[in-house]
């Protein structure tokens, strides 16, 4: 006779979990650049002057429409025009006044502003983020005090380029400087810049100049 078997057993075994992290995004090119400004108070003032140009000139239109004289601003303006030559001295600064002007607003309209801000990689397609110069010369500034030997830094930093000015009060200058350009290298990298800037290092004695 033979004996009953135990019932089997209908637990399954755990399933094994991937502990391995994600790997994070890629990094999308920088694509858009620099900050652009707003030039709010630029193009207020022009649309505000364009505004009042416009009202003027509409009213004096629709009163000579409606059988009355022209402002007198405008028959002046008129008489001048016509009867000043082109070299007459005014009408070469009114030209170059324009000119100026013309430029100016299209040197604002075709460059981006913003000069403080630096653009930073972009891990997503809808953020995107700055550093202000200010800032990232101060983060250069603390890790080049932490070097040993470096007395005091000076930063300053650009959007092309970071010079860095230390002054050492002992070692020798070449092994400072060597400590500093990989120690501020590593810095710059660690930003997240798009564009990270070139660095330049200079170190000195205290009491010299250059």
């Amino acid at each position: 006779m033979s004996e009953p078997r135990p019932p089997e057993s209908t637990t399954r075994p755990p399933p094994v979990l991937d502990k391995t992290p994600p790997a994070p995004p890629p990094l999308l090119p920088d694509g858009s650049g620099r900050f652009w400004s707003a030039r709010r108070v630029p193009a207020g003032i022009v649309a505000a002057l364009l505004l009042a140009g416009a009202g003027v000139f509409l009213y004096d239109i629709a009163a000579v429409r409606a059988h009355r004289p022209a402002m007198h601003w405008r028959r002046a303006l008129a008489r001048q025009l016509a009867e000043r030559p082109l070299d007459d001295t005014w009408v070469l600064v009114g030209a170059g006044i324009a000119a100026a002007v013309g430029l100016w607003l299209i040197a604002l309209a075709v460059t981006p502003g913003l000069r403080d801000l630096l653009p930073m990689r972009r891990p997503h397609p809808d953020v995107r983020a700055g550093l202000r110069r200010e800032a990232a010369a101060l983060v250069l500034r603390d890790r080049a005090m932490e070097v040993s030997g470096v007395r005091a830094v000076r930063v300053r930093m650009r959007r092309k380029k970071a010079a860095v000015r230390a002054v050492s009060h002992f070692r020798d200058l070449d092994d400072v400087h060597a400590d500093l350009d990989a120690v501020l290298a590593d810095t710059l990298r660690g930003l997240g810049l798009a564009r990270p800037p070139a660095l330049s290092v200079h170190v000195r004695r205290p009491g010299r100049r250059g």
